[in-house]
């Protein structure tokens, strides 16, 4: 049964996943939803920089995951990849897939972010920016505000510890009570 359930969720996370590729306009389009998305589009112009996750596959069956790339930007310019896994446990079945971008107030939670390995703990909070991301898009589920669709969304947001993050869903259906934080790793833009 157990062999089971881990099959199941290594499924769900593969099917996820696969839509999970980011493409070039994958990047352009997230961009512009958050730029257009409430208390987000405030953020873009000031934040020393933000990392952008078109779309992170989540999936679980009493263990869960999560997986997305995504791209770091200081002051507008593309500096960097990054990615993030989670593992989450607790009561949870289904899969999903959202956006996500991280902002980062000041040069130092840039720097933190980039240092290579970085971790939000399973207090961080994410503001779910549609009425269709729940509190399951929030890692502690303490405060989130959402309305309406992704282009007239207002939120309620703001930095903690130099950071914010908010989430816009995608699809999918996800029913959870869990706790599980995020690992983020970086590496710099090859230069040429």
């Amino acid at each position: 049964m157990e062999r089971l359930g881990f099959n199941l969720l290594a499924a769900l996370l593969l099917l996820i996943g696969s839509s999970g590729a980011a493409w070039p306009d994958d990047y352009t389009d997230t961009i512009k939803i958050f730029r257009e998305a409430g208390a987000s589009s405030g953020f873009f112009d000031n934040s020393y920089g933000y990392a952008i996750f078109p779309t992170i596959g989540k999936a679980g069956i009493g263990i869960g995951g999560a997986y997305g790339k995504g791209r770091v930007y200081r002051k507008g310019a593309y500096v960097g990849d990054t990615s993030m896994k989670q593992l989450t446990v607790g009561w949870q079945l289904g899969g999903q897939g959202y956006s996500q971008i991280v902002f980062f107030q000041d040069q130092r939670a840039f720097d933190e972010f980039t240092s290579g390995k970085f971790e939000f703990g399973v207090q961080a909070t994410a503001v779910a920016i549609t009425a269709g991301a729940s509190a399951s898009a929030n890692t502690a589920g303490s405060s989130a505000s959402a309305s309406g669709g992704k282009h007239d969304a207002t939120t309620a947001g703001s930095y903690n510890k130099g950071m914010a993050t908010f989430t816009v869903a995608k699809g999918g259906l996800m029913f959870e009570a869990s706790i599980g934080g995020q690992k983020f790793t970086y590496t710099p833009k090859k230069r040429t």
